[in-house]
């Protein structure tokens, strides 16, 4: 036992049965059911919360569920880049992704970042399967047009960065339905088979909503969706979040992260949740029991 692990050594044997009987109402609604997990931030650079998130994964896969990861690695490339000498530079926070760089994207994102996931939920007893958006012609893209924030006449050109124009799901469903974890690197293929970047969040919703997901769970650096006063809101409907972005409670990097959460909600997840990596296990606690560790968006 590592010495971040919860001592459940005190918690008395009925204590310890009422809790998994907490669980069983969650597992009997959401057997069979498919849940997208979008895997990033310090859930997924923390050795400890590592190994938490492939035991939770494996353990929704044990109890009927089905979990797809897609994953980002937004740190590991800047590392890598560094490396080589090479300088990051963003438009509108927008990696300008040339070909050396887009290189270097995939080799650490279908290479590096996609197969330790793959090792560590297999050490943790499941069977896990690596997919970038060219297996099974999974995820179609093209060059994003980028508009200018203050000139909207004016486009930018940052390279080799995605936008989806269609995902096929048949891999993940033939993965799915033979017992295997399908962990997907977010990069897409064009027309002349060029490769893409595209933003995680964005692959992780698009995903959720074209398999039809239950859920669509973003692994994130923060408790969830707070409120003016720093609570958090632990439920939301998409309207509520309008009125949010409104009044200016929700700003900066929660926008892109909701803006795809909002959509897939919109497209028919049940639920997504915004969840905080941080915690260990915060991804099994948040949809095997009542306690929220995270904000749940709902579809209406």
């Amino acid at each position: 036992m590592s010495s971040t692990d919860p001592d459940l050594t005190h918690i008395a044997p009925r204590d310890k049965a009422e809790i998994l009987a907490q669980a069983l109402p969650y597992i009997r609604r959401f057997h069979g059911k498919t849940l997208v997990i979008k895997y990033g931030g310090n859930a997924m650079t923390d050795p400890e919360l590592q190994k938490d998130f492939a035991e939770d994964v494996v353990l929704l896969k044990l109890v009927g569920m089905n979990p797809v990861v897609v994953h980002g690695g937004g740190p590991q490339i800047e590392a890598a880049l560094n490396r080589l000498g090479k300088k990051g530079h963003f438009i509108q926070g927008m990696r300008v992704t040339d070909a050396e760089t887009m290189e270097v994207v995939e080799w650490v994102l279908a290479g590096e970042v996609q197969q330790d996931i793959v090792g560590l939920i297999n050490q943790a007893g499941g069977k896990a399967v690596g997919l970038t958006g060219r297996d099974g012609g999974l995820i179609r893209a093209r060059k994003l047009k980028m508009i200018d924030a203050q000139d909207p006449n004016k486009e930018h050109d940052i390279g080799q960065v995605g936008d989806i124009v269609q995902i096929d799901p048949s891999v993940v469903r033939a993965l799915q339905d033979d017992q295997f974890i399908p962990v997907v690197s977010p990069i897409g293929f064009g027309e002349a088979n060029e490769s893409y970047n595209i933003n995680a969040d964005v692959v992780a919703a698009k995903l959720a909503a074209v398999l039809k997901a239950e859920k669509l769970v973003m692994l994130t650096n923060i408790r969830g969706v707070l409120d003016k006063s720093g609570e958090l809101i632990t439920e939301l409907t998409a309207r509520q979040i309008d009125e949010l972005v409104a009044d200016g409670t929700i700003s900066g990097g929660m926008l892109p992260k909701l803006a795809g959460a909002i959509d897939a909600a919109k497209s028919g997840v049940h639920a997504v949740h915004v969840v905080d990596g941080r915690v260990p296990h915060a991804m099994l606690l948040e949809i095997l029991t009542d306690q929220a560790y995270g904000t749940m968006i709902r579809s209406h």
